[in-house]
């Protein structure tokens, strides 16, 4: 679902404008609006940590899409290459800010346990 208005863009500014930028463009535009809504509404409005409100990183995901459409040229390859490359780099991308979720942590009432859990 998160490829959908990415690929659209993509296409635009590729047939129009013939810029291979279009999905990055839009991830970018996508995270700044996410950013803007979450320190506003979340943080500012509710009082949640901005940590536990932190959407899905798609960068490195939409850089790849951009690179298979430019280095191939072909809407089906970039489709069957760069989804496939979209849906892989997702974990990877978002564990970064993950990972400190998965660290041990002893509880007061005695059991070890990660933060996630």
């Amino acid at each position: 679902l998160l490829i959908t208005f990415p690929a659209a863009t993509q296409y635009f500014m590729w047939e129009k404008m013939r810029l291979p930028i279009g999905a990055t463009f839009c991830v970018m535009t996508l995270h700044f609006c996410q950013l803007m809504n979450r320190v506003f509404n979340f943080y500012m409005w509710a009082w949640f940590p901005v940590n536990f409100t932190t959407p899905g990183l798609m960068i490195p995901s939409a850089i790849f899409l951009d690179v298979t459409l430019m280095m191939t040229g072909s809407y089906m390859f970039t489709a069957l290459f760069g989804g496939m490359g979209w849906s892989l780099l997702f974990y990877p991308a978002n564990w970064t800010w993950l990972a400190p979720f998965h660290l041990a942590v002893k509880h007061p009432s005695g059991p070890l346990m990660s933060i996630a859990d």
